[in-house]
């Protein structure tokens, strides 16, 4: 397995695939899920001749199952020391939901020099949580409740998410996928409860504002206006604004999960960007 060890001694997982002097695409995957949830974008991009990259958050996956640092400074700081032990530079950074969070604090941190472009997908910035300055966000109320189901019955929490809002299949008429429901219960049954309970503070209360801000390179937003997991009114019409170069493209009827259920668009629609 390719692993590196970071400054705190947590073991983090990452694939790397594709010629080693190609133009590298770096993949941020959602919670509480690992880079196998990449698996339509890699191998698409790999055919294509890029290099792809896709590493498990410390906690999820193949990384280590930590105690501590399932905060968004830790996540950047994480890609950020896979990206160095690669030595990518010129890099398409593409974040899914909690991911595009990741990617938000890594690109704004991190990523001056290194960074070609940034693509957020399903993302949860600028914040998620209802406060003073955000009086439309989703109440504590919402979180706190996804923070009992998973310390009641972990299995059962991740089978009805995936059942139901992620992919939007309790929409009427949805066209459902057990294979995909299962795939994404194995890949959230492989990471630790605690990285994905305190994980859920550091996808719903990290306010990415200021990163946004900072942001120089040329971003495109991409959200399904069905998404019942990040809404959208919420995060990708804020985003779009605070970035310097943003571009928003909304898609009828996509849901959270549209990296798998729509993947020929969406990857048609990333290649188009990054040749652009």
């Amino acid at each position: 397995m390719n692993t590196i060890t970071v400054k705190d001694g947590t073991t983090i997982y990452y694939k790397d695939w594709g010629p080693k002097n190609a133009q590298p695409i770096v993949f941020h995957h959602g919670w509480p899920l690992s880079a196998d949830d990449w698996d339509a974008q890699m191998l698409y991009f790999v055919e294509r001749e890029y290099r792809v990259i896709a590493h498990d958050r410390r906690g999820h996956g193949r990384s280590s199952q930590v105690s501590d640092g399932h905060d968004m400074d830790h996540y950047a700081a994480d890609a950020a020391a896979v990206v160095a032990h690669l030595d990518l530079h010129n890099a398409i950074h593409v974040g899914h939901s909690t991911g595009g969070g990741e990617a938000t604090h890594y690109v704004a941190r991190h990523g001056k020099g290194r960074v070609a472009k940034l693509v957020l997908i399903g993302a949860v910035p600028p914040i998620m949580v209802k406060t003073p300055a955000n009086p439309d966000g989703l109440p504590i109320e919402v979180f706190d409740g996804l923070r009992q189901q998973l310390a009641a019955n972990r299995a059962q929490f991740y089978r009805d998410l995936a059942s139901g809002p992620f992919y939007s299949y309790n929409r009427p008429g949805a066209k459902v996928s057990q294979a995909v429901i299962e795939n994404w219960w194995r890949q959230g049954m492989m990471g630790g409860a605690k990285a994905h309970y305190d994980g859920i503070r550091a996808f719903s209360e990290t306010d990415f504002t200021e990163d946004l801000k900072l942001i120089e390179v040329s971003t495109l937003i991409m959200h399904g206006d069905d998404d019942q997991i990040v809404p959208i009114a919420d995060s990708a019409l804020l985003s779009a604004k605070l970035l310097k170069k943003g571009t928003l493209k909304v898609y009828e009827k996509f849901p959270h999960g549209m990296c798998t259920t729509h993947a020929d668009v969406v990857n048609a629609d990333l290649l188009t960007f990054i040749r652009g």
